[in-house]
């Protein structure tokens, strides 16, 4: 199992245990439903700061990969170049 599918399912596990705990609390409805809005808010800025993390490292991994990327574009035409010129003076 890939690790996104693990948390998904994992995060989906502890949202619907709380849910459960929640309804079966000993104390009033207005406080219960008080106390799922909260966590549900908490847990909505969770995911929303959790994919604002993974899209920066996303970006970061990018621009690091296409750095590399080009370099290797570079070297390789320095050294295609370079091999061109030889041939040129050989023949």
């Amino acid at each position: 199992m890939n690790p996104a599918k693990f948390w998904a399912v994992f995060t989906i596990g502890v949202v619907a245990g709380a849910a459960v705990a929640l309804l079966y609390a000993p104390q009033a409805g207005e406080k219960t439903r008080k106390q799922v809005r909260r966590r549900l808010e908490d847990a909505g800025d969770y995911v929303k700061d959790t994919a604002d993390t993974i899209s920066d490292r996303a970006n970061k991994a990018y621009k690091v990969s296409k750095g590399a990327v080009e370099d290797a574009f570079d070297t390789a035409s320095s050294v295609y170049d370079a091999a061109a010129k030889r041939v040129q003076q050989i023949v």
